[in-house]
Order: structure tokens, then C-alpha cells, then sequence
């Protein structure tokens, strides 16, 4: 099945292109993702020794207050499985506890004076990597690449 013609507005303004979608959206949206996961990574860990979905995870919490995991795993759009995986570090490190929630039966993840102390300090690194990855990229194609993200995850969220 070939994918319909769609008028196209290039970076330089032009808008006589017509494109077809090329290749596998998956794909490409996972190659990119790895990647800019790799560059956060890299600052992230050199500058902080954390990753990059660890330092979402505190962060969120960090911001938002205690958390029950299920709430913290739908803000950050995570599996179970990742958010377990992402979360234990944190916890093993001190910066996370996870604490009995308000029925007994519940949990709450719960950001310690060392997790608050460690995401300000992480946040440096993480503002050199997006920084890095603005100069790189330039600014306007992020701000064109941040409005096409939230529009696409807008529009496949709504269905």
C-alpha cells in the first residue's frame, strides 16, 4: 500500500515538496529516541552518575511530592517493569523511598533530603545535555521537533 502525497513546509521556508512517509515510524521514533537517550546518558552519568529515566523518576517526584507508583509510572508514560527497574537504584542510593501509603495496602514513593540535594545537583548536567543538544540541533528545529511530538502524542493519545 503506498501512503498518500502530503504537502510538506521545509525548514527553508519552501513549500512546493510533496513527501510520503518513508520507512517505519516506530523505527525511526526509536532510533531517535535511543539516541538522544545516549547523549543524555552520557552527560548524565559522567556528571551525575545517574541515567537519564532515572533522573525523570526523581525529578517527578522531586517536583510532584510522594507518589503512588502506579500514578508515577502513568506520568512518565512507564511500564510496571520500568518503572521497578528505573526505581530500585534510586531507592538503593537513598535518594527514593518507597513508604506505606494512607490505607496500609498502598505505597508512596517518597523523595529523601539526599534525592531533593542530588537532583539539584544532576540538574546541571542534565541542563549541559539539553543545552549540547540544542546547539547541535539549533533551536528552532527543536522547537519545531517539541511541537510535532506533543501534536502527534496528542493526537494518538485522543483516540
Amino acid at each position: 500500500m503506498t501512503e498518500p502525497a502530503v504537502p510538506v513546509t521545509l525548514a527553508s521556508g519552501a513549500n512546493d515538496v510533496v513527501a510520503r512517509p518513508q520507512g517505519c515510524t516506530n523505527l525511526k521514533l526509536r532510533r531517535l529516541a535511543r539516541v538522544v537517550g545516549r547523549h543524555y546518558d552520557a552527560e548524565l552519568l559522567a556528571g551525575a552518575g545517574i541515567t537519564a529515566p532515572q533522573y525523570s523518576l526523581l525529578s517527578q517526584v522531586v517536583h510532584a511530592g510522594p507518589m503512588r507508583p502506579s500514578d508515577l509510572a502513568q506520568a512518565l508514560t512507564l511500564t510496571p517493569s520500568s518503572l521497578t527497574r528505573n526505581l530500585q537504584p534510586l531507592v538503593e542510593r537513598g535518594w527514593l523511598e518507597v513508604q506505606p501509603g494512607v490505607d496500609g495496602r498502598s505505597r508512596l514513593v517518597v523523595a529523601t533530603e539526599a534525592g531533593r540535594a542530588h537532583r539539584a545537583s544532576a540538574k546541571a548536567a542534565w541542563k549541559a545535555a539539553q543545552l549540547d543538544l540544542n546547539d547541535r540541533l539549533g533551536p528552532e528545529l527543536v522547537a519545531q521537533l517539541h511541537q510535532i511530538l506533543d501534536d502527534c502524542t496528542r493526537l494518538i493519545e485522543s483516540r
